[in-house]
């Protein structure tokens, strides 16, 4: 008998404890569940920026290339052995200077002997005209000591131009290149020897849509630079293609602008923007706050919830925080407490306002409105300069995410913390704070 009970006590041992796990996993499950159910997610940090209407400085925006008004690649007429090099690279030169000089010693040699020809018949010239002044000379004799002596000074000329093809001179002030030829080396017609450019003045060479051609005139300022953002030079617009490609659609525009320093070099590419009249009432937010998709470009605007939707979260009723405030003064004192502590009623009756205060400023903190994104498509305009012009979806005084919206989804909670602008780069930021 005593058996039985010890089995019987066992078996009631057992059922109560696999009573008590299936109870608690149940219990855990349903309050995993509410948790989940009733938890809401944090609130992003995003950044933010206020629409407000502005200045815009419409442009026409493209890419070109920059050439030397004056530039060539000089080469030789004639062909030789180059016998001297009269330059080094990058050296500035003047017009007319001489760069190159071939071997010349075959037409030297022949314009000396063709200027002794001429001089013999000029000699026979005049005595020609003194013997047909005397009388006793013919008319056919003096005209061919005149043929004699034009043809042999027009021969004197051709040597001359033979002589001056041996060298090669600049044809205008400005700088030479690497030297592409060696003392010693033959040179054949045509072959390039160095290039030569004139810096001060440079041309930039680009093209437009012809939906903006009506926008561009001669005379507009032109900016151009390595990137949008650092357009340091400034020129004028000096000349419009009166023909479009009609392959590309494209107008070819050209303009210059002044070198002093030398910084732009031929062949360069460059950012360039023709600058329009400026508008006012604009309104534009940074290109980082537009987020395109399939459906269309939308930005997230930060708002007030609703009082509904913030309902939840708000802490107890200020009746019943007085209601706890006065259970807590009618508790009996703690007797333990030592007696120095009763005898400093300044002290207690400080700490119930400080109490309260510190009580007021949850209060406070609650009563500032939760913030919320709400999705809005737009429309887009023209771009200038990081920003985008909104024509269609936003107002004067809305607030727009800048920064962080590639995490958020309509309706979320959001923080705003201003203190990282997109707009600039991290170094910036840095060196600022």
């Amino acid at each position: 008998m005593k058996r039985f009970f010890i089995i019987t006590g066992f078996l009631a041992l057992l059922v109560v404890v696999c009573v008590g796990i299936v109870g608690f996993n149940l219990f855990r499950d349903s309050a995993i569940k509410q948790f989940f159910a009733t938890m809401k997610p944090p609130a992003a940090t995003v950044s933010t920026v206020v629409v407000k209407p502005s200045e815009w400085t419409p442009g026409v925006e493209a890419i070109g290339t920059v050439n030397a008004v004056h530039g060539v690649d000089l080469t030789l007429e004639t062909s030789g052995i180059v016998k001297d090099i009269l330059f080094h690279a990058n050296q500035k030169v003047t017009a007319n200077a001489v760069l190159v000089q071939l071997d010349d010693a075959v037409e030297k040699a022949d314009l000396s002997a063709q200027k002794a020809q001429a001089a013999s018949d000029q000699a026979a010239l005049a005595r020609a005209i003194e013997l047909q002044r005397r009388g006793v000379g013919t008319d056919a004799t003096l005209d061919a000591a005149r043929a004699a002596a034009d043809a042999s000074a027009a021969q004197v000329i051709k040597l001359q131009a033979v002589l001056d093809q041996k060298q090669l001179s600049a044809p205008f002030n400005g700088t030479v290149g690497i030297p592409k030829i060696d003392v010693g080396q033959y040179l054949a017609p045509g072959n390039s020897v160095v290039t030569i450019q004139d810096l001060d003045t440079m041309r930039v060479d680009f093209t437009v849509p012809e939906q903006q051609l009506p926008l561009l005139k001669i005379g507009q300022t032109v900016k151009l630079g390595g990137s949008l953002a650092d357009l340091s030079f400034a020129g004028s617009i000096r000349g419009i293609d009166p023909k479009i490609d009609p392959a590309s659609r494209l107008v070819s525009i050209r303009g210059e602008v002044a070198n002093p320093e030398g910084k732009l070099t031929p062949g360069q590419f460059v950012q360039i923007r023709v600058e329009l009249p400026r508008e006012n009432n604009v309104i534009s937010v940074p290109q980082t706050a537009v987020t395109t998709s399939l459906y269309g470009d939308y930005v997230f605007v930060v708002e007030p919830a609703k009082p509904a939707a913030s309902a939840a979260a708000a802490p107890a009723k200020p009746d019943e925080q007085k209601a706890a405030v006065a259970a807590d003064a009618a508790k009996p004192a703690d007797a333990s407490k030592p007696a120095t502590d009763a005898a400093k009623p300044a002290d207690a009756t400080a700490k119930p306002a400080d109490k309260a205060a510190d009580g007021a400023k949850p209060a406070d903190a609650a009563q500032q409105p939760a913030l919320v994104i709400s999705q809005v498509f737009v429309k887009l305009g023209r771009r200038n300069n990081g920003m985008v012009e909104i024509t269609q979806g936003l107002k004067d005084g809305d607030q727009v995410v800048t920064a962080g919206q590639n995490r958020l989804f309509n309706g979320m909670s959001v923080a705003v913390d201003n203190t990282i602008d997109p707009s600039k780069s991290a170094n910036k930021q840095v060196q600022q704070q």
